[in-house]
């Protein structure tokens, strides 16, 4: 099953932005399960104001995740009034949704640690060399490796080996994580007007479509017909 990560954010953008952000995050949810694709909310920024988000990070899973998301990533634009400043004169305002790139492993498995006996040596030159009782561990799929020595045990070295092993491995994972989280910050900074992706308009938040296109162009054919039945 394919699995995506995004994230949506109003950047630096006013209330009205984490406003739109609000909106498009209940849309984008409801598009996502009507086809079948489920999510897990992993963050949720509020804004300043009650009932917008500064940005949130969505995981998504199914078939459709990729298609979906074709028609979502990039700049959104909404078009209308400022909800919160009543005589503010700008009617465009523009949030973004990225892809986020996934930086989690699954659980350490103890099938992907090998293990290999060393000879080690105690405090001032004693207990040296006699017997291999020190453990050097080491994770196969990312090379992190570690060494422990702190028992005469070969068994108590390998317990104390493994588990140095894995708090090494998750504090390698901390740092991808830092580094995605900075990438997210600038996706905060980087929201590009214009061209975007989706537009939608007006404080009922309808996203812009044919159908009242196709209103006017009925009302257009009824009155053409008028005027041919009247000549």
């Amino acid at each position: 099953m394919n699995q995506k990560i995004i994230q949506i954010t109003a950047g630096r953008g006013p209330a009205e932005c984490c406003w739109v952000v609000a909106k498009v995050l209940k849309y984008f949810l409801q598009e996502a399960q009507s086809i079948g694709v489920t999510y897990t909310i992993l963050q949720r920024e509020k804004g300043i104001e009650n009932g917008t988000v500064q940005s949130a990070s969505i995981r998504l899973e199914g078939k459709e995740v990729a298609s979906f998301l074709k028609s979502w990533i990039g700049t959104i634009q909404w078009i209308g009034n400022s909800t919160f400043r009543k005589y503010h004169k700008r009617k465009n305002w523009f949030i973004a949704m990225y892809e986020v790139e996934q930086f989690y492993h699954d659980k350490v498995n103890e099938k992907d640690i090998t293990y290999q006996a060393m000879r080690s040596s105690g405090p001032g030159g004693q207990h040296v060399n006699k017997v291999s009782s020190a453990i050097r561990a080491i994770h196969q799929p990312t090379g992190i490796n570690v060494v422990a020595m702190d028992s005469r045990s070969q068994h108590q070295n390998k317990k104390i080996a493994t588990k140095r092993l894995i708090e090494k491995i998750q504090e390698a994972e901390l740092e991808k994580i830092k580094k995605s989280l900075a990438t997210q910050w600038e996706n905060h900074l980087a929201i590009q007007r214009g061209n975007p992706i989706r537009v939608f308009k007006g404080t009922d938040f309808k996203k812009q479509t044919k159908i009242k296109n196709y209103k006017n162009q009925r009302n257009q054919l009824k009155q053409e017909l008028k005027n041919k039945l009247k000549t």
